[in-house]
Parts: C-alpha cells; sequence; structure tokens
C-alpha cells in the first residue's frame, strides 16, 4: 500500500470518526449548508461495551468502509456518519434509555437521512417508533423479530412501530419466520419427529417460538411447548424435567446468549441424553461455547443467515481483504451486514437523485429494492421492509468453533 493511499485512509477514517463531512479530505474546503440541505448524516445505534463490543466495532467499521468507498459524497450531497453507543458501562449491553436518546439525537438532526440499527429486535422495537415519527429511515443489519414488519401474536403489530402510518424499516437479515423455517428444515433432515420447545421472555425468543411452532406444524413435527422462562438465574432442573417428560427428539431453546442459553442446554442435555439440542442465529457465539461442557456441545445445533466464505459472492470476499487492510483483522460476520446496510442507505440516497436529501424520498428508494446485488447475495425488499435472502446455514461445533454443517435453502 502506498503512502499517499495510507494517508487518504487515515484522513477518511478521522473525518468519520469525528462526524465530519468526507468531503473535505485532502482540502481546506468544508461541505457545509446552514440548512443542512447538502450535508446528509448517517447514524448508527450498536452497543460498544461489552461482550458484544468487538462486534459492534466492527459493524462500525464496516459502515466507515462503505462511506469510504463511495469518498463521502453521493451526487451533489457530502455524507457524514456518527456512531452512537447503546451500551453503558454498567450494564455491559444496551439499554432501553441508551436506545432512546440515540433514536431522539437522531431525528433532533436535521441533516439525518438514515438510522442504521439496532443490533437487537428489542432495541429495534423501542428506537422505531421514534424514527417513524421523524420519518427517518431505519435499516437493521441484525434485528429480525417478525412483528417489527408483519403481522404477529402480539397485539397491534406491526402498527405499533409505526405511528406516523408510513412505513420507514428495513433490514438486510431475514425475518424471524424464514429462520424458523430453516431451524424446523435442519431438525428434519437431522431426522427430528417431535420437538420440546422453551423460550425466554424476549420478544425476540417469543417471536422465534411462535415461527417455529408454525413451520413445524407445516412440515410434520409435532411440537411440545413447555412456555416462556428466565433462564439466566434460578434452578432450572424442573425446567429441563418438563422438556425430558416429553420424550421428544430434540429440543429447541428460543433466545439468546444473554438470557441463559448455555444454563438452559446444560440441563436439559443432563435431563435428556438423547435429544439432540437447537438453537437460532442469536445463541451461535464463543459466548454460548464457553459456558458449555465438551458433550453438550457436540449436540449443539445453530441456524445463521451468516453464510461461509464459498456461498458467497466474490465481492465479499473483496469486502474482507479491504477490511482487514484497513483495520488490520479479519471482520466478524455481522460487519458483513453491516456493511450493507450502509451501502443500501447509500444506493437509495443515489437512486433519489437531487431528491436525496429528502427522508421520504430515500425511504421510498430504499423500500423499492429489486434485484440488487450485494456482498449478501442478489436480493429485493418487499413491501413490508424484509429481504428475500432466504438462505442459512445449519452449524454444529468442532474444537470450540461453529462449523457448516447444512446448507438450508428456504422457498416460498
Amino acid at each position: 500500500m502506498s503512502r499517499g493511499f495510507r494517508a487518504a485512509i487515515a484522513c477518511l477514517l478521522g473525518a468519520l470518526a469525528l462526524g465530519v463531512a468526507l468531503a473535505g479530505c485532502g482540502s481546506d474546503k468544508q461541505s457545509a449548508v446552514e440548512n443542512g440541505s447538502d450535508t446528509l448524516t448517517i447514524y448508527s445505534s450498536l452497543p460498544l461495551q461489552g461482550p458484544d463490543r468487538a462486534r459492534a466495532r466492527d459493524m462500525v467499521n464496516a459502515i466507515k468502509l462503505a462511506l469510504l468507498e463511495a469518498h463521502g459524497k453521493i451526487g451533489p450531497f457530502s455524507i457524514t456518519y456518527v456512531s452512537l453507543d447503546s451500551a453503558t458501562p454498567e450494564a455491559g449491553t444496551w439499554t432501553p434509555d441508551k436506545v432512546l436518546d440515540n433514536a431522539r439525537k437522531a431525528v433532533r438532526d436535521l441533516n439525518a437521512i438514515a438510522y442504521i440499527g439496532d443490533r437487537d429486535s428489542a432495541a429495534t422495537a423501542l428506537s422505531l417508533p421514534l424514527t417513524n415519527e421523524g420519518n427517518i429511515l431505519q435499516v437493521s443489519p441484525s434485528s429480525t423479530y417478525d412483528g417489527l414488519t408483519r403481522a404477529s401474536r402480539r397485539q397491534g403489530e406491526p402498527e405499533r412501530f409505526y405511528p406516523s402510518g408510513e412505513r420507514t424499516f428495513g433490514r438486510v437479515v431475514p425475518a424471524d419466520h424464514v429462520q424458523a423455517s430453516a431451524l424446523v428444515g435442519y431438525m428434519k433432515v437431522s431426522g427430528v419427529h417431535s420437538l420440546a420447545l422453551l423460550a425466554d421472555r424476549e420478544i425476540y425468543g417469543g417471536g422465534i417460538a411462535d415461527q417455529v411452532e408454525k413451520a413445524a406444524a407445516r412440515q410434520g413435527i409435532e411440537v411440545f411447548d413447555r412456555g416462556r422462562i428466565d433462564a439466566s438465574r434460578g434452578d432450572l432442573s424442573g425446567s429441563a424435567r418438563k422438556v425430558a417428560e416429553t420424550d421428544a427428539d430434540a429440543f429447541l431453546y428460543a433466545g439468546t446468549t444473554d438470557s441463559g442459553a448455555a444454563r438452559i442446554f446444560s440441563a436439559v442435555a443432563a435431563a435428556a441424553p438423547h435429544m439432540l439440542l437447537f438453537g437460532p442465529a442469536a445463541v451461535g457465539d464463543h459466548a454460548l461455547l464457553n459456558g458449555l461442557a465438551p458433550a453438550v456441545q457436540r449436540r449443539i445445533r445453530v441456524t445463521t443467515p451468516a453464510l461461509p466464505a464459498n456461498l458467497l459472492p466474490r465481492s465479499a470476499h473483496t469486502f474482507r481483504d479491504r477490511f482487514r487492510v484497513t483495520f488490520g483483522r479479519q471482520p466478524a460476520p455481522e460487519a458483513l451486514q453491516a456493511y450493507e446496510a450502509a451501502s443500501a442507505v447509500l444506493y437509495a440516497i443515489r437512486a433519489a437523485g437531487p431528491k436525496g436529501n429528502d427522508r421520504r424520498a430515500v425511504t421510498d428508494e430504499f423500500l423499492a429494492i429489486h434485484d440488487r446485488d450485494s456482498v449478501l447475495g442478489r436480493y429485493s425488499i418487499d413491501r413490508f421492509g424484509d429481504t428475500s435472502l432466504s438462505t442459512y446455514a445449519g452449524e454444529r461445533v468442532r474444537h470450540m468453533r461453529f462449523v457448516l454443517d447444512k446448507v438450508l435453502k428456504v422457498s416460498g
């Protein structure tokens, strides 16, 4: 890499970190108009503290890289980026107050054109009504709860997330009804005919549980729903015994690592030694494996939209190479999703042409995306704001790592 190119990267990344228009690098001029019409700001809200810090940092850097490659300019508009932290040192994860503060900050900024986040579905459920009232396009790289975009068992969804009456949200990962079909498909090819189910008490886990029950009914798997639990505390032997009494072929915990996945998997594994153990993407991380004995790890199966390199387009390899050169490390899987979220926002601004500073016009262009070639593959955005991507990886654990077991293509 030449010294000049390194200097350009340093300038551009410095500008991004400070929230300065990228077009100003290399000269003393700054593109700024008092009413903000020629300077647009993209915000992100991600948990930059606690156990998710490294992944969230890679997501932020991926967004920076997308802007870097656009040279901070879309047509006549200069683009700035502001990264907001949704976590606190005390909590070690995102908090409702921080999520709401971040959304309010973006809404108050007259230059704000888009909001990337949140990472978790429950956080997005808090921020979305605020950004919607502000008519700001919100794109999540990882929030998959169905109720954000379509009807669920919870009353008033998805309408309660759109107080303005207009849709302003989309995502670049499949919604949970797609993941549920992938999970059930994975169970089928693993020889599962009956399933015991427990979910956490968050909207993500409840949503996954609801969708798995529907998918299982369609695919002929009997489900024993054993309710909702807080698996992060207390004695789980009673819940595990109820699961074991079903004598099902497999157990699914519809929840997250943070909500006690390792504890409930361990308890069920002890109570029902023959059961396979399934989980959604939100449990597929190293923190889960750290809490499991090797014998339990061998029974774990998870689904994830983060596909291995050989299943992704060449542009994904280019992204990873550029990320490594720019930031000196390999990106976390979620970084690819954050990069595409930012790239799709930039595409929508460009597609809006002279109305690229019009929030409604940019949102409409995003929601009209059709056959877009991206680092995640070719996709369209449907009328709900959901992506048409539908391929999942089914993963097992080997040597303390999740590795590809099955490719799961969901149709319909």
